[in-house]
């Protein structure tokens, strides 16, 4: 190497060090450290013990929770992320026309996403779902005339819990639709008047054009969506009070982690578990890279 390469490759190594050292230290370290104690038995206070594939076997064959908080955590990301997902294109696509205001309307969708996903807002859901002074069984009693007491019980009920989280997800959709917007906005206008010309209609056009050119942009959030449902952690422990209720109706696979890990200090345990989540999130994305044919490219040539 010259001695200008080779000052490149400093400064290059030192705008880099924080992020290799975040990695090795941070990711890295932590990632190997929890693959060793998930063949472990440990309980932070005692030495560490060695089972082996102990805590796999017991997580597989004699542990009903596992495989709740695993439908559980399935049940939301195939509700929530495909939901979520067409509502923000829906939003998007009305955001991207051209009409008197739509700054101030695209701000208002968006603010939501703002605010986050935190603490505040499970409180503020967790306020919305009381089944007995909640906004939103007063909404329902409004609009229907069914009492109050008829309603939904939403959190206190194993079939209405899943389904209030599912609800509670689709708060953020507006930081989708921007992403959704800036791809519609990337679209050529000279395929919409080429499709115009051909004859095509408004219903023929966002098939044969917006969809094909949206679709590397929804294959984006569609990895990010699933990635994230995966993880599902804060809401659910606010608006449960960290236990996962009623019955493990809302159990979802990081709440059992934090569970194990912190509550009932089965360090090993815990470690296991959340190796199988990253396997599970791991394969779920490679699906996805695999079965990505129907994404498409602009300057892409197939055969």
């Amino acid at each position: 190497m010259t001695s200008a390469e080779q000052k490149e490759a400093i400064s290059a190594f030192i705008f880099l060090s924080p992020f290799l050292v975040w990695m090795v230290f941070l990711m890295g370290g932590p990632i190997l450290a929890a693959f060793f104690l998930s063949f472990c038995k440990w309980d932070i206070l005692t030495p560490i013990q060695f089972v082996g594939l102990d805590n796999y076997k017991e997580m597989f064959f004699n542990d009903p929770r596992f495989w709740k908080a695993l439908f559980n955590t399935a049940y939301f990301t195939f509700l929530s992320v495909p939901i979520g997902m067409v509502l923000s294109i829906v939003v998007a696509l009305l955001m991207n026309q051209r009409v008197k205001g739509i700054g101030i309307y695209r701000t208002l969708f968006y603010l939501p996403s703002v605010v986050g996903a935190g603490v505040a807002v499970a409180v503020l859901w967790k306020w919305i779902f009381n089944a007995d002074s909640g906004l939103l069984n007063y909404m329902l009693s409004l609009l229907t005339g069914i009492p109050i007491a008829d309603c939904p019980k939403w959190l206190a009920s194993e079939t209405w819990s899943k389904p209030a989280l599912v609800i509670m997800s689709l708060w953020g959709v507006g930081g989708g639709m921007i992403i959704y917007l800036a791809g519609l906005q990337g679209i050529p206008s000279t395929l919409y008047e080429a499709a115009e010309i051909d004859g095509a209609n408004r219903w023929q056009q966002f098939w044969t054009v917006t969809l094909p050119g949206l679709s590397p942009v929804i294959f984006f959030q569609l990895i990010i969506s699933i990635v994230a449902s995966f993880q599902i952690f804060t809401q659910v422990d606010v608006m449960t009070d960290g236990l996962g209720g009623p019955a493990d109706s809302t159990l979802v696979m990081v709440l059992y982690i934090y569970q194990k890990a912190f509550k009932y200090y089965q360090m090993g345990y815990a470690s296991a578990l959340s190796w199988i989540l990253f396997i599970a999130i791991l394969l779920a994305t490679w699906l996805q890279f695999k079965y990505s044919k129907w994404v498409y490219y602009e300057g892409e040539l197939r055969k």
